[in-house]
C-alpha cells in the first residue's frame, strides 16, 4: 500500500516571493499554531487546549475557509494541512489575529503524515475541498481520491465519522462518487448516487466564487464512515 500511496500527488509545489504577514504566519506565530512532526505519533491530547472533537482538512490553499470554520466552531478542534507555504503563512498569521486556540497546521505532505504521524480513529470528520483534478485523461491516475488513499482515511476516521469532499469539475466527482460507493467503509449519507446540497457550515471561497461566474457547478459528496 505505501509504495501505491506515494505516487498518489494531489498538489503542485508553488514557490515565490511571501508578504510580510505569510513570514511572520511561518516565523513569528509558528509556535502557536504549527506543528513540528515527532519522529512518532502526535499526541491529540496535548496538542489543542480543549479535548473536543477534531476535523481534519488537508490542500487547504490559502486558508479562508477552513480559518471561517474555526471561527463560528469553537466547540470544534480543527487541523489543516498543506504544502503550500504562501498559503500555510497566510492561515496562521491570521488565525493570530483572532486568537484561535482550536486550529494547529503542518506543513508537509499530507498522505506521508497520515501514514507517520497519525493514530487511528483519531477524527471525527475528514475535509477535501476542491482537490487538483488532473483533467487530462493520462494524468486520472495521480488523482488523490483513489481506493487505497480511502483506505488510508477509513482508518483515521472513527466510527461514524464524516467525510466530505467537495470538487467543480463533474467528471472527478463522478469518479469520487463511484470510489466511496465501491469502498467497504464508506456509505452515502443522502443516498445512493445522491450529490449534497453545500452545507451551512462549509463557507463559499473566492475560488468557488470564481468559478459560479463562470457558470461552473460544484458537487459536494458526503460519507459516513461505517
Amino acid at each position: 500500500m505505501s509504495t501505491t500511496l506515494r505516487k498518489i500527488q494531489s498538489f503542485v509545489r508553488r514557490s515565490g516571493r511571501l508578504t510580510e504577514g505569510q513570514k511572520a504566519g511561518l516565523n513569528d506565530f509558528w509556535p502557536d499554531f504549527g506543528i513540528d512532526l515527532p519522529k512518532g505519533l502526535i499526541d491529540f491530547d496535548r496538542l489543542f487546549k480543549k479535548t473536543q472533537p477534531i476535523t481534519l482538512e488537508i490542500g487547504f490553499g490559502n486558508g479562508d475557509s477552513l480559518l471561517e470554520m474555526a471561527i463560528v466552531a469553537p466547540n470544534q478542534n480543527f487541523l489543516g494541512i498543506e504544502v503550500y507555504e504562501a498559503g500555510v503563512g497566510r492561515l496562521i498569521n491570521e488565525a493570530h489575529k483572532h486568537q484561535l486556540t482550536n486550529l494547529k497546521i503542518i506543513k508537509a505532505d499530507a498522505v506521508e503524515v497520515l501514514k507517520h504521524h497519525i493514530k487511528d480513529n483519531s477524527f471525527e470528520t475528514f475535509q477535501l475541498f476542491f482537490p487538483d483534478p488532473w483533467h487530462k485523461k493520462k494524468h486520472h491516475k495521480r488523482r488523490i481520491v483513489q481506493t487505497v488513499f480511502l483506505d488510508l482515511i477509513s482508518n483515521k476516521l472513527q466510527d461514524g465519522g464524516t467525510i466530505h469532499i467537495a470538487t467543480d469539475w463533474e467528471n472527478y466527482a463522478q469518479h469520487m462518487m463511484e470510489t466511496l460507493e465501491d469502498h467497504t467503509h464508506f456509505k452515502n449519507a443522502l443516498g445512493a448516487h445522491t450529490y449534497s446540497v453545500r452545507p451551512k457550515h462549509r463557507p463559499i471561497t473566492k475560488f468557488e466564487r470564481r468559478g459560479e461566474r463562470l457558470s461552473h457547478g460544484v458537487w459536494d459528496l458526503i460519507f459516513i464512515k461505517e
